[in-house]
């Protein structure tokens, strides 16, 4: 049994974590350990008040130079800009005071969460090789809160502030049992592992709806909801087997098989095959490697397999349904106003997402496994693959809609070596390090295979800009999420000029046709190392990580980095410093001047170890640790962070660095 505390400030100034905990544990055994139990109950209580994320923004974009409070009574002190001609006497369509937003919003909520489940292996009596494993689990959550904005914030000035309330319910459960049976045949030198089972998951969320109060607890007109909760379902049910064959210690064989139905697709295409098999030759158990004592190990692997996805799609997908439209798009008659029914989109003959692949591996350990590592050639296909993307007008209900669409390609190397160079009784020391090279492509997007009308359709939208402006690019031939930007061109001196591109297709004339692709947003290699080094009582071990051939947009230069950021408007708000660089007039977010390498190197973790060693006559031990988490970071992105993972900056949180002190006592 274990409790635990936490008490957690995040980096926004007004975000804030306390969470109690408590677990338990208990592994019963029967009929001289036949039946084996395990139980498991994990609880939690949280207390949080969640910042206001608008004031990263607010903060990047605010004149740096303007108090930040004032000894004005109005907007309860905090410098604001003023207008005394609009109805709030604010200037309007410009940022409020960052501090404000934080400060002056309340949003706290008390999550409830419980994860528990109970296991029981029971192993035949009549039939020892034979177990019957039977597992039930539940994670449930509750999450309930209010949202308190005072009625003097500048933010919400007109409606006289926010008192509102919200809730959300999750319950996931699953039910597992499976058969395994495993039989030694030494006559035959064989040994064979065949289970069969099925699995049945459940998620279940109730949504609760509320009408909006202002922070003096009067309602908002037309606000009531017209429900007063949804509950959102799927399940997934899957039946499974597998065989493991193993002769004589030589050679190996896998194979299995899944049949995995979700309610997410229409009856017809609801379930789905999915086979693997694998096969492995333990060369170092061959007659001419065995005497070979350099060579600790040899393993050669080759497998091929199939894979489902369903994830990322609409629970209902598949059906005609009809959807209440939001408080916002209500239609007025009289006095009253109605929220409208409208279809929505619909896909019925939507599909599981396949992904098949092939794997040739080697697995080898030398001089007495003091050199261990693994090389894997892979190339995974992905069929049908499961994406939002635009609709043509007139063939559904809405603009977009998640359907099969496409198929795409990835092939890779990955190398894996662990080393053990030093192996003492009062030192010993591990290092491991990882490389993998992937290589994206996408092979098709349409219905008729590689349709050459079909550019592709773009993704990562761009703030800042009107109309929905992109950064990427998905096409046939290329990698997913490539650049697709204006070239930009510079003077002599390697200096952008503002608005001055190439004109990709000569006809004089500056348009998205004269988009060029260029760098792709996922990277190409990635690299760890990882380091353990003990001496006697002492223990310090870290981890790098790195990441090659990666770009971000850096949308904080594009959108703020010009002089109509910073004079453009009534009042003068803060400008990037790449304003400095570029003396851009204006905003030029289709230039591929903002695509930039965001190659790094982190070094994510290091710890420092400290073991006292038996104490109390050898009842209890002691050890004392001291780690910092994101310790450092080098790369040539001029971002706040280079690893962002849609592949455009435009204020991410962010990473905190975390110093941790610890004290471990076992009794």
């Amino acid at each position: 049994m274990s409790v635990g505390y936490q008490n957690q400030s995040g980096i926004l100034r007004t975000d804030q974590l306390e969470k109690r905990s408590a677990a338990f544990v208990l592994n019963p055994r029967f009929f001289d350990n036949h039946l084996k139990v395990d139980i498991n109950l994990k609880g939690s209580m949280q207390k949080t008040r969640f910042a206001n994320s608008s004031a990263i923004g607010g903060a990047v974009s605010f004149d740096p130079t303007q108090a930040t409070y004032t000894n004005r009574a109005d907007y309860n002190g905090y410098w604001e800009w003023l207008d005394p001609t609009t109805p709030t006497g604010l200037v309007n369509l410009v940022g409020r005071n960052p501090v404000g937003l934080l400060e002056q919003r309340e949003d706290r909520a008390k999550p409830l969460r419980s994860i528990g489940n109970i296991q029981l292996d029971y192993q035949f009596h009549f039939l020892p090789e034979l177990h019957a494993n039977f597992n039930a689990g539940y994670d449930v959550a509750s999450g309930k809160g209010t949202v308190y904005v005072d009625p003097n914030a500048a933010e919400s000035i007109l409606s006289n502030g926010v008192n509102n309330q919200y809730k959300t319910n999750r319950r996931n459960t699953v039910v597992d049992f499976y058969l395994n049976y495993i039989k030694e045949f030494k006559s035959i030198k064989s040994r064979i592992d065949v289970t069969a089972g099925y699995s049945y998951n459940d998620y279940l969320t109730t949504q609760y709806f509320y009408p909006s109060f202002d922070a003096n607890g009067n309602k908002v007109p037309n606000s009531d909801p017209a429900f007063a909760f949804n509950k959102p379902q799927y399940r997934l049910i899957s039946y499974f087997g597998r065989l493991n064959y193993n002769y004589d210690e030589r050679f190996l064989l896998t194979a299995t098989v899944r049949r995995d139905g979700s309610s997410r697709f229409g009856p017809a295409y609801k379930y789905g095959l999915f086979p693997s098999v694998a096969l492995a030759w333990t060369v170092k158990n061959e007659s001419f490697l065995k005497d070979i004592k350099a060579i600790s190990a040899m393993k050669l692997r080759a497998s091929y397999g199939i894979t489902g996805q369903q994830d990322g799609i609409d629970n209902y997908g598949y059906l005609s349904t009809y959807g209440l439209s939001s408080l916002n798009a209500q239609y007025q008659f009289g006095n009253t106003f109605y929220q409208m029914y409208r279809p929505s989109a619909y896909i019925a003959n939507i599909k599981w997402e396949e992904t098949a692949t092939a794997n040739i591996g080697l697995d080898f350990g030398l001089f007495d496994n003091r050199i261990t590592g693994s090389l894997d050639v892979y190339q995974k296909k992905t069929s049908d693959l499961l994406n939002r993307i635009p609709q043509p007008a007139g063939t559904n209900f809405a603009a977009t809609a998640v359907v099969n669409v496409g198929d795409m390609k990835n092939e890779g190397v990955e190398l894996t070596l662990n080393f053990n160079p030093v192996k003492a009784k009062d030192f010993d020391w591990n290092f491991s390090f990882n490389a993998t090279y992937n290589k994206n492509t996408i092979t098709n997007l349409t219905v008729v295979p590689n349709d050459p009308n079909y550019a592709g359709f773009p993704s990562g939208t761009i703030a800042g800009g009107v109309g929905g402006q992109n950064a990427f690019i998905n096409a046939v031939g290329g990698p997913k999420n490539t650049f697709n930007l204006f070239e930009q061109v510079y003077d002599q001196a390697g200096n952008p000029i503002e608005g001055v591109y190439v004109d990709q297709n000569g006809d004089g004339i500056i348009s998205p046709s004269d988009f060029k692709k260029g760098k792709q947003a996922d990277p190409k290699v990635f690299l760890g190392f990882s380091n353990n080094l003990s001496y006697k009582k002492w223990n310090l071990s870290f981890t790098l990580r790195a990441n090659l051939g990666n770009y971000v947009y850096n949308n904080n230069f594009s959108q703020s980095g010009n002089l109509t950021q910073i004079l453009g408007t009534a009042i003068i708000l803060n400008g990037s410093p790449n304003y400095l660089t570029t003396n851009f007039k204006g905003q030029q977010l289709l230039s591929d001047y903002y695509v930039q390498n965001a190659a790094f190197l982190r070094m994510d973790n290091v710890n420092l170890g400290y073991s006292f060693g038996q104490l109390f006559k050898s009842k209890a031990s002691l050890q004392l640790t001291g780690s910092v988490q994101n310790v450092f970071v080098v790369t040539k992105y001029k971002g706040l962070d280079p690893e962002v993972a849609s592949g455009v900056d435009n204020n991410i949180y962010p990473r905190p660095r975390v110093f941790s002190l610890g004290l471990n006592l076992n009794y």
